[in-house]
């Protein structure tokens, strides 16, 4: 790593440090105010960042479909991560929350109130969409943030970056705030992960198994991520067959690359042939492979034989394994012996075995009646998600503005003094 990359790598966590205490200390009518800005810039700016994304996709034209699914947009998308933007905007300060509030016996006014976390470095891969969801999120909770996209979106990630920075420029607020890592050095990467002499306060990756692994294994700062969605349907004996075979082939085929995609199917031994046969025909139809054990290799011929390796493979493509369980206590075995603790579904029309499965599942996610492609922060009302946790700590599940936040107590007392 040379010397200059160092320094500027330095220098841009010492910017972020500082523009940070100007975000937390900004109005949340200032900060909205940057992102409506930001959205507006987005339509203003489409032509120069779908060029700037063909090129991306030109320079990635060997690589997989689902990476370029991940990589591609369009008048449509840009749109979309413009109302995004907007929606984010409208979201209640998320600042602006008192989380609890007590007196102690000797007069003691205590409050526990949220706070930004501080500097966030965002390390990702192949999603332009993230540089602006990112910002945005960033931005609503009083965040600065270092992105560093990778290397085949970083035509993109300019583009949008520069949008953001308009919709800062207009609030008055620093560039700084939101900072793009300009070179595709995976040097860079390293820097952030040693925490730019304590300037980063969490490491948020987004992006493939191996690069959420070396973020885990090199970080030197607290990481918030997911390493695997290793999603699973269970088909209930009780589900109502039109909706199974929906669901089903939605959290398989809507979008194979996303991380809510469902890589495993389990089906009810009692209606394996019943809503088996119809629900794998779907998926087959669609384009999807299947990978069954025995009993779905008997209804359904056309199935390559399963693996044990199968049953803890994220495929991010159009395949799916197929198991049959003996009822919901062999699917929540099955679950969590293979899965990611990601997004789990049950179709069902029976509440008591729905909630069983709800209950029992320590995921960050688990559905009823409904595709797992709902992992999404967008639709949990977020406006839009800077990623998934599936660890125990700090964020589950869609990280969204308040998940961004951390708190501190504000002690208000009279004079008291301990004994």
């Amino acid at each position: 790593m040379s010397a200059d990359l160092k320094r500027d790598m330095l220098a841009m966590g010492q910017a972020a440090r500082e523009s940070a205490r100007a975000l937390r200390e900004s109005s949340n009518d200032t900060r909205s105010e940057a992102l409506r800005v930001a959205a507006s810039a987005l339509r203003a700016r489409a032509p120069e960042i779908l060029s700037a994304n063909a090129e991306d996709l030109k320079a990635a034209a060997d690589s997989s479909a689902a990476m370029r699914d991940r990589l591609a947009l369009n008048e449509k998308s840009v749109e979309a991560i413009a109302q995004g933007l907007e929606a984010i905007a409208a979201l209640p300060d998320p600042l602006a929350r008192t989380l609890a509030h007590w007196k102690q016996p000797n007069g003691l006014d205590i409050s526990r109130v949220a706070t930004p976390i501080g500097v966030i470095g965002m390390i990702y891969e192949s999603r332009p969409n993230v540089t602006a969801d990112a910002a945005a999120l960033c931005i609503k909770s009083g965040n600065a943030v270092i992105l560093r996209g990778g290397s085949d979106s970083a035509r993109s990630s300019h583009a949008i970056h520069a949008a953001m920075l308009d919709g800062l420029r207009a609030a008055g607020l620093p560039d700084a705030c939101v900072q793009l890592v300009q070179t595709t050095d995976r040097a860079a990467v390293g820097e952030m992960l040693k925490g730019l002499n304590g300037a980063v306060d969490l490491i948020i990756p987004r992006g493939g198994k191996s690069l959420v692994a070396r973020v885990q294994a090199e970080a030197r700062v607290p990481v918030l991520a997911h390493l695997e969605g290793i999603c699973h349907v269970y088909v209930h004996q009780a589900a109502k067959l039109d909706m199974a075979r929906a669901i089903v082939r939605n959290a398989k085929m809507r979008r194979t690359g996303v991380c809510g995609a469902a890589e495993t199917l389990l089906i009810d031994k009692a209606v394996l042939s019943s809503h088996g046969v119809p629900i794998l025909n779907d998926l087959e139809s669609a384009g999807c492979e299947i990978r069954g054990g025995e009993a779905v290799r008997a209804i359904f011929p056309a199935a390559v034989p399963a693996t044990e390796e199968d049953w803890r493979t994220e495929y991010l493509d159009a395949i799916i394994a197929v198991k049959a369980v003996d009822g919901v206590e062999a699917a929540i075995r099955h679950i969590e012996a293979y899965g990611s603790h990601h997004t789990e579904s049950i179709v069902t029309e029976d509440a008591a075995t729905a909630e069983r499965f709800l209950a029992a599942l320590d995921s960050a996610i688990v559905l009823w009646n409904a595709s797992t492609q709902f992992a999404d922060g967008g639709e949990f009302g977020m406006g839009a998600e800077i990623g998934i946790g599936t660890g125990k700590l700090h964020a589950r599940g869609p990280v969204g503005v308040e998940q961004l936040t951390t708190f501190k107590y504000a002690v208000r007392g009279s004079g008291q003094t301990r004994p």
